[in-house]
């Protein structure tokens, strides 16, 4: 009995002790609070200067509006924190924007809807919830309305230069429609009677002065945003140099008229495998073509020597 007393006095002086010197500690005053020595690292996140001079397809962005400024400043904050969205944006742009810029250019359509590819889809072949598929994230039922072959066996919303082609009729139409360039590309996400729609209600005549949904109300900043991060990247902090940015890979065409029954022989022709057959046409959704109409497809190879 008489040790079980001594344990239990230990135990008590120790308590004792420990509160003595948690007292004893001088705690910080209010005066103190917010004065710590702040951590050190080389991470910094800043406010960004609005640009001057900020268009899409040489028709200003009225950034002397307030509500304008805040949405501007939004999309541009957005996009250049996500770096490394950011990153791959800079990528894969070196390597599709040449394959989008001429077709732009043929017919007569702003070189800046190369910005709407990057917001649409990342310039890769998504696949929209909606059924919208490709890097222009055509429907299909847009796709065949404009010539292109959409069914199990061939999807040509999934062919950068045909969509690309589609883009541009379907926003050469708009424009003549709604009479500017930044009222088509809002029509390229709400659709041309949406947007009539819109401007007849509000009883305006531009994108900035109406009032729209989450969606459409973002659209035209975040292209914008990413037009002006993409062509000033030290400006914004992305730091790179050619050799990180992906490369086009040359290629040339053959002509196919015939059903094919194993695109994993024809590859083989050609001294690739099915998988870079794919990546290189992407629009070849089987094994085989079934080509009953003995249509006339163009078959993309890679030039020897970069596939190892």
């Amino acid at each position: 009995m008489q040790i079980l007393k001594n344990i239990l006095a230990g135990i008590g002086l120790i308590c004792i002790s420990v509160l003595f010197i948690f007292a004893m500690q001088k705690a910080p005053s209010d005066g103190n609070l917010g004065k710590e020595q702040p951590i050190l690292n080389d991470y910094n996140v800043y406010a960004l200067e609005m640009p001057e001079d900020l268009n899409f397809a040489e028709e200003a962005v009225p950034v002397e509006n307030p509500d304008i400024y805040e949405r501007m400043d939004r999309e541009l904050l957005v996009n250049t924190y996500w770096q490394s969205n950011g990153l791959l944006m800079f990528k894969r742009a070196q390597k599709y924007f040449p394959i989008i810029e001429p077709i732009l250019e043929k017919n007569g359509v702003p070189n800046d809807f190369k910005y709407l590819a990057v917001i649409e889809s990342g310039l890769t072949n998504a696949v929209s919830p909606a059924g919208a598929r490709g890097f222009w994230q055509i429907m299909k039922t847009t796709g065949r309305e404009n010539g292109l072959e959409v069914n199990s066996n061939v999807d040509e919303r999934y062919n950068l230069e045909l969509a690309t082609e589609v883009a541009c009729n379907y926003l050469k139409k708009a424009k003549e429609k709604l009479g500017s360039w930044t009222l088509a590309a809002a029509a390229y996400n709400a659709g041309n009677a949406g947007i009539s729609k819109r401007l007849n209600e509000q009883d305006v005549d531009n994108y900035y002065d109406l009032l729209l949904g989450e969606e459409t109300g973002r659209y035209m900043f975040r292209i914008v945003a990413l037009k002006e991060i993409l062509n000033n990247p030290t400006k914004y902090g992305f730091n790179f140099n050619k050799d990180h940015l992906y490369k086009p890979i040359p290629t040339y065409k053959i002509e196919v008229d015939t059903a094919v029954t194993d695109f994993t022989q024809f590859a083989e022709r050609f001294g690739i495998n099915y998988k870079v057959l794919k990546l290189h046409n992407p629009w070849l959704r089987e094994k085989h073509l079934n080509n009953k109409s003995r249509k006339m497809y163009q078959i993309e190879i890679p030039k020897e020597g970069y596939y190892k």
